[in-house]
């Protein structure tokens, strides 16, 4: 199933296992787009149990433009213990360079944006790195607002091995 936008030539569809590849492609282009490329670890077998095995750990929705596959986006659901509601937690966009200007990121945003209401989500959210500003202009144009106050934290690797041992 796919839904139409207001942009007659792009359509939002649910991605599928059959899509695997084409996921993991946008994921190494945004990485290089990023700069990080090299921390691009996953392969189509991760990804495909991850996506659409036996407990699907994200969601996963592909942009069109004119049949085309040219935009993602992948999200999943988070939870605010403050409001005791789901939100939508949007862990990557993409754009193709030469589709950019279009608005297509905007359409995608507004899908999840309707999504979350669709669900009674209190938040969408994610995050963007502080060196990309024509991403945050776009983003704070459209009413988000950066969560300055707050630190990212993450235990990966050995560190997190480290943390488990706590037990």
């Amino acid at each position: 199933m796919s839904t139409k936008t207001r942009d007659p030539n792009f359509i939002i569809r649910a991605a599928t296992i059959e899509d695997t590849s084409l996921i993991l492609g946008f994921i190494k282009e945004l990485a290089e787009y990023e700069k990080l490329l090299n921390e691009v670890v996953t392969d189509e077998v991760t990804l495909k149990n991850s996506l659409f095995g036996e407990t699907p750990y994200a969601k996963v929705v592909i942009g069109e433009y004119q049949g085309k596959p040219v935009s993602f986006a992948l999200y999943f659901h988070n939870f605010s213990t403050f409001l005791g509601r789901p939100g939508i937690y949007l862990e990557d966009l993409y754009v193709q360079p030469e589709m950019r200007g279009k608005g297509l990121g905007k359409i995608l945003l507004g899908y999840l944006a309707s999504l979350a209401i669709e669900l009674n989500c209190g938040r969408l959210e994610w995050w963007v790195l502080d060196w990309n500003k024509p991403a945050i202009d776009f983003y704070q144009s459209l009413g988000a607002q950066s969560m300055d106050e707050w630190t990212v934290n993450r235990v990966t690797g050995g560190a997190l091995d480290k943390l488990a041992k706590q037990l």
